[in-house]
Order: structure tokens, then sequence, then C-alpha cells
């Protein structure tokens, strides 16, 4: 599998993955912006305009003209923000692809912003704030980062607060538009079944309108400069019936060069059935239903987190447990097997393969390169280096990781002191 570019005259990148068996077709445009390239009065303005695309646009003036056009040729649209891009996407048969070329350019680059549907807009999204507050499964990742990028804009939810969203008016969008969405900022991604020569032809139809910011340089965002020299706790007190919580060590950011070991770590501790903290939090002692490991990163910094959802009575345990058995793999106490490296490698693979069968999936997984990354590499070249993975460059990473000075934990639970958590991490 692989990836095609076309630039556009205006500086627009276009990329191109034919999946030549396929009927269908995923069509996203991309803005390398989110909520870390936000100021803190407007925090949440990304997910906002995200919001607003999809109000109406100069073809469609309303929400219902521009659905109406998706559900006429079955398809799906939706988007996403993050703290480091926002995208907007339709998925439709591949004989409708135009139809998705034609949507999504209009709302990207001609959304209307009507001033009433702003002020509507802003009560969803406080409601969908309070979903996430309600759903602490969800929440504790916000907790988490919150702790550990303290002072810095990644510590900001995407969604910015109450204060924060009804705050925002419509010069705010203007503003921030013609600050982030131009055409060197962007990126669309064509994948499925559908001809490079094709898409060549309708990104030029399309964007071609689309604003060049000529010599116009990205707003720059403040890098996040570790400071942390011991243990952080965060708990965030509520009236839950589980605990939940994220244990993470500061990790690196997305052009790390060893990151293919870091993330075969982290899927040796928690990334399957069979993985460390699986097996020990859950199948051996019960302390919880869902526990996993993951690798998340940013431009220039990430972490490693480990989330559980336990007892409420056992959830100092279940800390306990998660922390002894990062420290185990760095002190050498429960050193890696090779069986252990072999499995999380082909875990790793198999994983990235089955994702890749997805249209949506092919966008993200190159688009993520394009926008961050010096060089873009194909599935097959992303599966060589994993295997290239050595034990010792694992063990490696565990000792310079799992260390007191870049250990942090979050909270949610129904506890009125997190003293006694405190003791366990330090």
């Amino acid at each position: 599998m692989n990836s095609t570019k076309q630039v556009l005259s205006n500086g627009l990148r276009v990329l191109t993955v034919p999946m030549p068996t396929l009927e269908s077709v995923t069509v996203c445009v991309w803005v390398k912006t989110g909520s870390r390239n936000e100021e803190k009065r407007i925090n949440g303005i990304s997910h906002f305009l995200e919001h607003m695309a999809f109000k109406g646009s100069k073809k469609r003036p309303t929400a219902k003209a521009i659905s109406e056009v998706i559900d006429s040729i079955g398809g799906e649209f939706n988007a996403g923000t993050s703290k480091e891009y926002t995208n907007f996407y339709v998925k439709c048969g591949v004989d409708n692809v135009e139809v998705a070329f034609d949507i999504l350019s209009d709302m990207v680059i001609n959304p209307i912003l009507d001033e009433n549907e702003i002020e509507r807009e802003k009560g969803t999204i406080v409601e969908e704030i309070k979903m996430y507050e309600d759903t602490p499964m969800m929440k504790i990742g916000d907790v988490f980062e919150e702790l550990i990028y303290s002072g810095n804009s990644l510590g900001w939810e995407i969604a910015g607060d109450e204060k924060s969203v009804r705050s925002i008016k419509k010069n705010d969008f203007v503003s921030y538009r013609k600050a982030h969405f131009y055409a060197e900022n962007m990126l669309v991604t064509v994948s499925g079944g559908v001809a490079k020569e094709n898409v060549n032809s309708l990104s030029k139809k399309y964007f071609s309108d689309l604003k060049s910011g000529g010599v116009q340089k990205h707003p720059p965002f403040d890098k996040f400069s570790p400071t942390q020299s011991s243990p952080q706790i965060k708990l965030h007190s509520k009236k839950k019936e589980q605990a939940h919580f994220i244990m993470g060590f500061l990790a690196d950011g997305k052009n790390y060069k060893n990151k293919y070991a870091q993330t075969v770590l982290a899927t040796i501790l928690g990334g399957g059935m069979s993985s460390r903290m699986f097996l020990e939090v859950r199948e051996r002692r019960g302390l919880a239903y869902s526990v996993r490991t993951s690798m998340d990163r940013y431009t220039d910094i990430g972490y490693m987190g480990t989330y559980v959802g336990a007892d409420i009575n056992k959830a100092d345990e279940a800390v306990k447990v998660v922390l002894d058995e990062h420290y185990g793999v760095a002190n050498d106490k429960k050193p890696i097997t090779k069986a252990e490296l072999t499995k999380a490698k082909e875990f790793i693979k198999g994983h990235l393969a089955l994702a890749l069968e997805d249209t949506r999936s092919v966008g993200s997984f190159f688009s993520d390169q394009e926008l961050f990354l010096p060089q873009v590499n194909t599935p097959d070249e992303v599966f060589d280096k994993v295997d290239k993975v050595k034990l010792e460059e694992v063990a490696r990473e565990a000792k310079r990781l799992f260390v007191p000075e870049r250990l942090n934990l979050a909270l949610i639970g129904p506890f009125k002191s997190k003293d006694k958590f405190a003791k366990i991490i330090n």
C-alpha cells in the first residue's frame, strides 16, 4: 500500500492511497491546528469551528441541506478535533467521490458562521462537555493530561470549558480561520477504490479556491519543556461507583528515534488480553474489568500510560500492582522475555493490518505522517521497523522511562483525599 502526493498551485497537499479492490472511498480534509494552538481565552475554538462547518455553507446554507446530500448517496460524514489537528471527512461509494469533494470543500472553505447558529451551538457544546464530565472512562484522559502537561496548552481540554465556549464570537472564528485555515497548512487524503488521476482532477476543481498563506507561517505553539523532578498526583473527586485512574510516565514525541521500542514496551505491559497488566490486574487479582497500556504522542512530547477502571475499595491495591509491573521491568525483577518480544511485535503488526482494511484508518495512517513527520512510511516499512526492535532496546527504554521523576497518577473517584495514593507512588 503506497500513497502518491500532489501539490496544488496554492500549496495544498493531496495524498491519494489507491485501494483498487474496494467500492468505498474516504475523502478527508486535515488542518494542522488543534487546541494547543489556541489562546486560553478562546480555548475550545478548534472544536467549536469543527461543529460550525456542518451548520451551513455557501452552496448549502443549512445543516439540513448538507446532511440531505450525504444521506441521498448513502454516505457518512463527521469531523474530529485533537490537540494538534482538526479533520472533516466523507465516506461514500466510489461513484459518489465528486459529491464528497463538493461537500467538503464548501464546508471547509465557505462556512457561513451564522451568529444565531453560533449562539445556539454553544448550548450543544456545553452539554457535550458535561457528557464527558459524567463519563469517567473518557474524562480521565483529560485529568491526566492536565496533570502531566500543567502550565502548557497541551494540558487544556480540547472542547474548552463552559466559560470559554460561551465567550467565543464570530470575529474569533474569522481570525482563527485566517491564522490556520490556509492551503499550506492543510492536507486532503483520499483513500479507497479511486484512481489518482481522478483525485488530482477533483482536487484542482474543488480546492483551487483555497487561499494560500504565501509567506505566512503557522502561528507557533508553546513547546512543552519538562520540569518534573518527583512523582505527581491529581485527584478529581467525584461520586462514582468505580475508581478510574491513569498511571503514566513522561516519554517522547512523534519523531523520537526509538519510538517503536517504546510501542513494543507498552504492548508487552498492557496491549492485549495476554499482556502483563491484563493478566496481573484482572485475571489473577480481579481488581478491574478494563485495563490497558498505550503510547500517546504529540509533536514534541508524549507519555506511556496505563488506564484502569477499578473497584473503589481496591483502587489503592490496583495502583500498587500497576506501579510494581512498571518498576519490575525497569529493575530487572521481571525482565522481558524473547517470547514476549515476538508476541508484542506480531500484535502491533496484526492490529495495524486489521485497521488498514478501513479507508478512514488508511487516511489517518498516512496523514499523521505527512503532517507531523519528515517522511511518510508505507505499512510494510513500519512493519520492518517494528521487526527490527531488539530486546535490549526495549529494556533500555523501560529503565529510562520508569523512574520517579517521570511518574504521574491521575484518579477519578469518590475519594476525599489523595494521601493514600501519594504514599504508594512516593
